[in-house]
């Protein structure tokens, strides 16, 4: 009796892990992909998957916790690195030689474009020392970004013992490297230049591999994977209506394909509204002070995202205040950004004074002549 049972609570959560991800309607997409998962980071929330906690290789689109690194690195300091014969690698390549010096944040570059190994190695060993440290070095950035079952031993993709990844743990990372304003501006490009530091007046143009960019009108960034172990692998990201949806597919066949089905049923599904944008600037006027007004926003866009026709009835509305009495601090609140639903409240974004106002300087007579009613 007790085996039967046993096989039984095994059959059954055997079944849920199989389907608890899988199409939720009938108006899901079929996709070729092996394991998949269509992420929404706006909500942090898994629209589809299949396998997306199964771990396996993930090829070259490792290069996007390389890059992201790589320009974490290079806003402290953008150096040039200089290439090595040690920082060769077998595969794609951006054909760097042995005495060629890049910046680091062209290194990015030459590895989100044309999936550059050598640019991978070149830029692991420019912030780490050698490709062994790195490669700590990125299993420690996955752990913050939440990666439960990833491991990194390379940081170019290429196969290796223990080097792998899921769907759901690629789909933080993309999310989380979308955050990064040079790594968002870079992936979004077909072609990139690179200024050579040596030689100099060396330049070269780098096309991205990424086709989507120009298949799906509203794909902003992404990476290629492939290799025979592995099979095709593909992370993209794309961002409609000021919704943004990320798609991981592994060992897919037809993965361009399996992406915009991914994103034409998530976006069919979902809206946002934006309440408060980071770019945006307020100017508030100030009293008291010599400066007139100061400028002030949002200290990060924040977004109400729900299913469409929902997303259809929210409305927000800016609250700020008609005037400020000096001394004014920079992050003082002065104002809000509220979204509403059917009259009441959802959520708000607080708007934030970004300069100091301070008392205005006045003159040692009028001073003196105030200090005598005091």
């Amino acid at each position: 009796m007790k085996r039967l049972l046993s096989f039984f609570f095994s059959f059954v959560l055997f079944f849920c892990s199989f389907s608890v991800f899988a199409e939720k309607d009938n108006t899901a997409p079929s996709v070729s992909a092996q394991s998949y998962v269509l992420y929404c980071p706006d909500n942090k929330e898994v629209l589809l998957g299949r396998g997306l906690n199964t771990p396996a290789g993930m090829a070259s689109t490792t290069k996007i916790m390389t890059s992201l690194l790589a320009l974490e690195y290079a806003e402290k300091e953008d150096k040039a690195v200089e290439f090595t014969s040690k920082m060769q690698a077998e595969g794609s390549s951006m054909y760097l030689k042995a005495g060629d010096r890049v910046r680091l944040s062209d290194l990015a570059k030459g590895m989100m474009t044309v999936s550059g190994n050598d640019a991978a190695n070149a830029a692991a060993v420019a912030v780490s020392g050698n490709t062994e440290d790195f490669a700590e070095l990125m299993n420690k950035r996955a752990k913050e970004i939440g990666m439960e079952n990833t491991c990194f031993k390379n940081p170019s993709g290429l196969s290796a013992q223990g080097h792998f990844s899921t769907p759901y743990d690629m789909a933080l990372l993309m999310s989380e490297a979308m955050e990064n304003q040079a790594f968002e501006d870079m992936t979004a490009k077909k072609s990139v230049t690179v200024d050579f530091v040596k030689p100099e007046g060396q330049r070269a143009t780098y096309n991205n591999h990424n086709r989507l960019l120009s298949m799906y009108e509203y794909c902003i960034g992404g990476k290629t994977g492939y290799t025979k172990a592995s099979g095709r692998c593909l992370v993209t990201c794309s961002e409609k209506n000021n919704l943004r949806l990320v798609a991981v597919t592994f060992n897919a066949p037809s993965d361009w394909q399996d992406h915009i089905k991914l994103y034409d049923y998530g976006f069919e599904k979902l809206g946002a509204v934006l309440v408060g944008d980071s770019k945006e600037i307020y100017k508030v006027n100030v009293i008291g002070s010599s400066k007139k007004n100061i400028s002030a926003k949002v200290l990060r866009t924040q977004k109400f995202v729900s299913d469409c026709d929902t997303a259809k009835e929210v409305k927000t509305q800016v609250y700020m205040k008609p005037m400020l009495f000096a001394p004014v601090k920079k992050g003082d609140i002065v104002g809000k950004v509220v979204c509403t639903l059917k009259g009441k409240v959802v959520t708000e974004n607080e708007i934030l004074a970004q300069e100091d106002a301070g008392y205005m300087e006045i003159s040692f007579f009028l001073r003196f002549f105030r200090s005598l009613f005091r």
